[in-house]
């Protein structure tokens, strides 16, 4: 689910991010326009401060500058996760279960392309919810997104 270069760098954030008492949640290199950004998500219980992540944002970069696995320019972001958070690895849809969650569609289901479901769980390559009653099993690669879902 990763590319070679997120891996690379979740290696390399995990053990920055368990000296200040966190865990990397997720991470994605994007090109967003013209310009390409590197986004560590920071997570621990409890929630996570502005000084924590801008000390893990020191650390990699610094490691990052040292080991430089990445040969372009790019912007590198650390963060919370949010509350809104999307749902990558199998550990997260395992931590989730029970939520109610967003998945974005590439096709639409039932006239939709966003589809609010309470989570049942991932097997394989699909992720389950519950759909008003209606359980439905949807393929990860039909999915532009999968995240929790926040009441406004």
């Amino acid at each position: 689910m990763y590319s070679k270069t997120e891996k690379t760098v979740l290696d390399m954030a995990t053990p920055v991010a368990k000296e200040q008492g966190c865990f990397v949640y997720d991470v994605e290199y994007v090109k967003e326009g013209n310009s390409w950004f590197l986004r560590v998500y920071v997570d621990r219980e409890g929630g996570i401060t502005i000084d924590e992540c801008e000390a893990i944002s020191r650390e990699l970069s610094s490691i990052l500058d040292k080991n430089d696995p990445i040969s372009n320019n790019y912007f590198l972001e650390v963060s919370s996760p949010g509350i809104e958070r999307k749902l990558r690895q199998e550990e997260h849809f395992r931590m989730y279960k029970g939520e109610m969650v967003d998945i974005g569609l590439y096709k639409a289901y039932n006239g939709s392309k966003n589809l609010c479901g309470e989570l049942l769980g991932l097997d394989g390559d699909e992720v389950s919810i519950d759909l008003e009653g209606e359980k439905i099993s949807i393929k990860l690669n039909e999915t532009t997104y999968v995240k929790l879902h926040f009441e406004f």
